[in-house]
């Protein structure tokens, strides 16, 4: 969880010691597809402590997206309980949800999902523009996540001046600004390349070890492997949940791979 300091400095601190951050009773989710109903989740429960880092497996079609965009607030379950820090989000309305989406969680995409004719610091500033945040805190606390995911000095630059690795920074930034409770990051490392992808990782654990919760979508088991924890989904259920015993360390593992320039 993101707090700020009283020198107004952004920090990230864990909250509480076992907190219950995501309760999952039995989701259901189906879909209608002209005269097929698809079951794309099965009765689902899981339980995620605040300042946990999962990594969400499974092949396509096996539920884990659907799972993540509930988890997200961007889709509401067909029957079943979400509980984020304890409210019932599957019953909220609409706009109930959007400020969920806006206060609690942060958002990263595989595709960057950057403005192009917007700075890297007026991208990063964008979750904030709806709150009652003002122009100087907005860029204040830009400036700052920017400086958390080592971009402190290409505030100014646009995404076609950034690498795909720079662009995803941006990205874990602007997901920060509004002080998550939680991280959703969908593919974050699909359109990088291997060192990139474990830069990202070692961000990701960076801020997971400041105590920021972290779900991760990913099909790549090496990527799975920097989480504490696997979840895996096949045919609407979780097959599979399990502690990684070993995570891999990214600043460790970046020792052994060959530096590529920006």
């Amino acid at each position: 969880m993101v707090i700020v300091n009283s020198d107004k400095t952004p920090n990230l601190l864990v909250a509480g010691v076992n907190t219950l951050l995501v309760e999952v009773h039995d989701i259901r989710k189906n879909y209608q597809l002209g005269e097929t109903e698809v079951h794309a989740l099965r009765g689902v429960n899981v339980s995620i402590q605040a300042g946990d880092f999962v990594a969400i497996m499974g092949a396509s079609g096996s539920g884990k997206s659907t799972f993540m965009n509930i988890l997200g607030c961007l889709d509401k379950p067909t029957s079943g309980k979400y509980l984020l820090e304890g409210t019932d989000v599957s019953e909220l309305a609409k706009k109930e949800l959007a400020r969920v989406r806006n206060q609690k969680i942060g958002f990263v995409f595989q595709g960057f999902n950057l403005l192009g004719r917007t700075t890297a610091l007026e991208n990063t500033e964008l979750p904030m523009l709806y709150s009652k945040t003002n122009k100087d805190d907005r860029e204040r606390r830009a400036r700052e996540a920017l400086v958390q995911v080592g971009l402190g000095d290409r505030a100014d630059h646009f995404p076609s001046q950034l690498s795909g690795g720079q662009q995803q920074r941006v990205a874990i930034a602007r997901a920060l600004v509004n002080q998550p409770r939680m991280l959703l990051a969908d593919e974050p490392t699909g359109n990088l390349d291997s060192r990139t992808s474990v830069e990202v990782m070692e961000i990701f654990q960076r801020l997971n070890a400041e105590g920021l919760t972290i779900i991760l979508v990913t099909h790549e088991p090496d990527i799975a492997q920097f989480a504490k924890r696997e979840i895996v989904f096949r045919d609407g259920q979780i097959k599979r949940d399990d502690v990684v015993e070993i995570p891999h360390i990214a600043s460790e593992v970046l020792k052994t791979m060959p530096t590529i320039k920006d």
